[in-house]
């Protein structure tokens, strides 16, 4: 073999090396979701996969899996905390089987505006619960917002509380979902998401409440002919990171990811808002009888709500309610 010929091979081999180097540099992140592409959750976490790839010059890389394609919400925890799955965004209350405080989110009529929710979410309330996730395996970054939730069902309009009642209906699987549902005369079905359209078209359920984006992007207008505006829950989603993975990263790279969660995260709520609107107006277009609550029935409804806020203000703890609270006061003022 002559000079020029090993000098060759010397540099292939070394450029093999830097490449091979280079790409073990590149740290990859899954970032799963239940909601469907195109869904405002989702344009938030694409988002965030832009900024993070753009600010860390491509050494980190986000993949983006919505629509439960890495499983549901529960296992995704357990992902997580096991450091098999890097991010997931997800409602907040889900955490209350790990941290019983997050509950305190799924408190029925807890705000009465997206204001109120961002000023929680985003002050120290918000971020104090975030911090607790870390003794679990978790590390919280920021708050996305799924919305206001709104009552579905295919047997018949809703124009009275009474009319609830009797209806079988899907829940997020937590003991305040459930609990709220049978005060109102129904009966509640804890099923994961990914489960939710078979039940409703096999009519294994009635119907389910979920805010207008995810009726949408799930296609429920399919096996949902009757939507009801109740505005009864509000759900921010915490878009939470694996403790294993973080605690490997260097200061830089930790910087790189929280800013990109915050900045999504503004545009995140920007897009869901924006959307609610249009949102409504395909929906009744795609079939769906819409209608309002009137003041006088959601007023019913809340009073029915009562003693359900109580016994779970018990299990989550007096302080954290108040804490809470004290927050959603400094807000209305």
């Amino acid at each position: 073999m002559d000079k020029r010929t090993t000098l060759k091979a010397a540099a292939l081999v070394a450029l093999a090396l830097a490449t091979g180097i280079a790409q073990a540099q590149v740290k990859t992140i899954k970032f799963a979701n239940q909601n469907a592409k195109g869904h405002p959750v989702v344009m938030g976490m694409e988002k965030f996969a832009e900024i993070v790839e753009q600010k860390s010059g491509g050494k980190l890389k986000v993949n983006v899996f919505p629509g439960g394609a890495l499983g549901s919400d529960q296992a995704n925890v357990s992902a997580l905390q096991g450091g098999t799955l890097e991010m997931a965004a997800m409602n907040s209350g889900i955490f209350a089987s790990v941290v019983k405080e997050f509950a305190v989110y799924d408190f029925p009529f807890l705000f009465g505006s997206p204001k109120e929710a961002d000023a929680v979410a985003d002050g120290p309330f918000g971020q104090s619960l975030h911090q607790k996730l870390e003794e679990k395996g978790l590390v919280g970054l920021a708050y996305y917002e799924l919305g206001f939730r709104q009552l579905t069902n295919s047997k018949r309009p809703i124009a009275k509380v009474e009319d609830i009642a009797g209806l079988k209906l899907r829940v997020i699987p937590n003991p305040i979902n459930v609990d709220w549902v049978t005060a109102l005369g129904a009966n509640p079905t804890p099923l994961p998401f990914p489960e939710l359209y078979a039940a409703l078209e096999q009519k294994a359920v009635d119907g389910q409440e979920n805010p207008v984006a995810t009726i949408q992007g799930a296609k429920l207008y399919e096996v949902q002919k009757y939507m009801t505006l109740t505005n009864h829950q509000y759900n921010p989603q915490s878009v939470v990171i694996s403790k294993k993975f973080w605690d490997a990263l260097s200061a830089d790279e930790k910087k790189v990811l929280a800013d990109a969660a915050h900045e999504s995260a503004k545009y995140q709520r920007e897009q869901s808002r924006t959307a609610a609107a249009g949102i409504l107006d395909a929906l009744k277009k795609a079939g769906m009888q819409v209608s309002e609550l009137p003041p006088a029935e959601v007023a019913k409804m809340r009073e029915k709500m009562k003693p359900v806020i109580a016994k779970h203000s018990a299990n989550v703890g007096d302080a954290t309610v108040k804490a809470l609270m004290t927050e959603l006061d400094k807000a209305r003022k």
